[in-house]
């Protein structure tokens, strides 16, 4: 492809050098770069682009796209100054690949919470529906019925145009993908083409990254902004800002709630572990999933489906029967004891308090509940004890433990959730560092039919620890504990 077609839509300062050269490869890594390859250099979080360009030419690359052009040029190399080379990554990729995302029928998710279970249940739903369809989500990716694993909410833009070329190519008509904060931020859906676009809720996460709420929610907004006024925009109105994310889209506006009047609108009748009973624009339906987060995933999937056109009783007859994502609200119950454990990806404090909160409706009265949970490491440090606070004040006892430590010491993220913790609450938890240990503990405190909730990692089958990723899986554990229970 000849590098003037790649550089469409990118915002270009100078160039220095011929664009009709013949473009083999486009990459944002310099170690992945081959003879006749462009390379953009991308001021990243954890290093700059920029300072690899010498690495990239000395692998091959003819062409370089760059924010800041190097002092001394390279003859036979053309150089492309960019005003922002994140985007214009994000619109050379789609180019490169033969703007797939204009091939299909993309719906992307943003949110705090929910943002995993809507786009799996978009996949399930309209693969029952007869279409062909790709998933990019935090758990894993899919193409067909293919699974692709997932490294990145959202993958960087080479990676991500070159998935989603390859769901074109073998036929997928539609697409449903996580967007991330960071991926809005970092210009990875840059120059793709969406046909709509789903807000879940917004609330207190990747701090560590954005420093500010206002600039988190900022970012999440932006995605709203750029949507064409092809594509539908459908927000949570229950959430505060939920309009807000709507205020400058040029989208068609949609409103899902269970509290007010709305476009997509829901009513609990029965919450129960046998499932949920909902009114749903005036039909009562049965539910497989629990919860009334739950309730709030199913109506924005609803929403979707009706902005695409799908029949309204088609629709809900196959949301019925689907289940959602691994990790979110998994629960199993030992056999002969009766013990409930439920693994949730909940690692923020308010998904945390949303499980907490299902929990204690689904409860008979007489349960206790224990909380396993940590927090991660080389993350935001303010939801710490917000998160231990949380863990505390609704379950009957707790244990604080590892999650991802990373490259910290365990037992120092232990100790920041304790920081400022009430003195009665002192009295309601224990520190396990190890989260096997921590988990066998729980378990075994536990009497029939108590509830256990294991929190933070959810569907992840490792534990990172100093760089290295550990087999840990939760419900492997929960297994080996419920067999031990019913001998």
């Amino acid at each position: 492809m000849l590098l003037r077609d790649v550089l469409y839509k990118v915002a270009i300062r100078s160039v220095a050098g011929s664009t009709e050269i013949d473009v083999k490869d486009i990459q944002i890594d310099s170690r992945k770069v081959k003879p006749g390859a462009v390379f953009v250099a991308v001021k990243g979080v954890a290093a700059d682009g920029h300072r690899f360009i010498e690495k990239a030419i000395d692998n091959g690359a003819a062409v370089v796209v760059a924010e800041t052009m190097p002092a001394e040029k390279k003859e036979g190399i053309v150089y492309v100054q960019a005003e922002n080379s994140a985007a214009a990554a994000g619109y050379m990729a789609h180019n490169f690949f033969g703007q797939p995302s204009e091939r299909m029928k993309i719906v992307g998710v943003t949110g705090t919470n929910g943002k995993t279970t809507i786009a799996t249940l978009l996949y399930k739903l309209f693969t029952v529906l007869g279409y062909k369809c790709g998933l990019l989500s935090t758990v894993e990716n899919h193409i067909g019925d293919k699974i692709v694993p997932a490294t990145h909410t959202t993958p960087d833009a080479v990676s991500l145009n070159q998935m989603l070329k390859q769901m074109a190519d073998e036929g997928c008509t539609h697409v449903f993908m996580e967007v991330s904060s960071h991926a809005v931020h970092q210009h990875r859906v840059t120059g793709l083409q969406f046909a709509g676009g789903l807000f879940s809720n917004i609330t207190h996460d990747h701090l560590d990254y954005h420093k500010t709420f206002d600039e988190y929610i900022r970012v999440k907004k932006a995605f709203f902004d750029s949507l064409p006024s092809s594509a539908f925009a459908i927000s949570n109105a229950d959430d505060k800002r939920g309009e807000v994310m709507l205020q400058n889209t040029n989208a068609k506006k949609y409103l899902y709630s269970l509290k007010t009047m709305a476009e997509f609108k829901g009513k609990i009748l029965e919450n129960s572990l046998a499932g949920l009973v909902m009114s749903v624009n005036d039909q009562e339906v049965h539910f497989r999933m629990i919860g009334e987060f739950n309730a709030y995933n199913l109506l924005a999937v609803y929403g979707a489906a009706m902005c695409m056109g799908e029949d309204k009783q088609e629709v809900l007859r196959c949301l019925s029967v689907l289940t959602g994502a691994e990790g979110r609200f998994d629960y199993m119950v030992s056999a002969k004891e009766k013990v409930i454990a439920i693994v949730d990806y909940a690692h923020t404090p308010d998904a945390l308090l949303n499980v907490l909160a299902t929990i204690k409706k689904l409860k008979k009265g007489f349960e206790t509940v224990i909380t396993v949970v940590g927090c991660g490491g080389d993350r935001d440090k303010t939801k710490r004890p917000v998160m231990a606070q949380a863990a505390c004040e609704h379950s009957d006892k707790a244990i604080f433990t590892s999650d991802n430590p990373r490259s910290e010491d365990p037992e120092q993220i232990i100790k920041d959730m304790e920081e400022g913790l009430p003195v009665a609450y002192k009295r309601k938890y224990i520190a396990i560092a190890d989260r096997k240990e921590a988990i066998k503990t729980a378990i075994s405190l536990a009497k029939p039919e108590d509830i256990v909730l294991i929190a933070g990692k959810g569907h992840e089958k490792y534990q990172d620890i100093k760089g290295v990723k550990h087999h840990f899986d939760d419900k492997e554990i929960v297994r080996e504990m419920f067999e031990l229970l019913d001998k």
